[in-house]
């Protein structure tokens, strides 16, 4: 049984040696979308910087994925007292690619859909 620890290291060398190591940028905020000037219905590229050095990123691209994940802690969670900050849900997930996808033009569905999690008793994650 491999656990979800276990997996980043073995796919992140999976895609080292399949697309090669200067084919990989780490650490960069992606904070806008390029679109492409002969489509104006498809994007281009992206732009974006370093966390960790002083350097601006501009990348051309003939497809783009975004997988920014969603947007937690948009609502107040139904646990109190100290089991409010025992949340699971991933403080990074800001909804930044919501923000990117509907500013390039895309379609934003299925959005009315809202995760509520199973009550267990003396338990604070997602289950089965």
């Amino acid at each position: 049984m491999i656990h979800g620890e276990s997996y980043k290291p073995i796919i992140a060398e999976a895609a080292r040696m399949a697309i090669g190591e200067e084919n990989i940028y780490e650490r960069v905020f992606i904070f806008e979308l390029l679109k492409d000037k002969n489509d104006p219905n498809a994007v281009a590229g992206a732009v974006g910087f370093s966390v960790r050095q002083p350097k601006f990123y501009v990348f051309k691209a003939k497809a783009v994925l975004l997988a920014t994940g969603g947007a937690t802690l948009l609502f107040r969670p139904r646990s109190t007292g100290e089991a409010a900050g025992r949340t699971w849900y991933a403080i990074f997930d800001t909804g930044s690619g919501y923000y990117m996808g509907l500013k390039a033009g895309a379609m934003l569905t299925q959005f009315e859909h809202r995760f509520i999690p199973f009550r267990f008793k003396d338990g604070y994650g997602p289950v089965g």
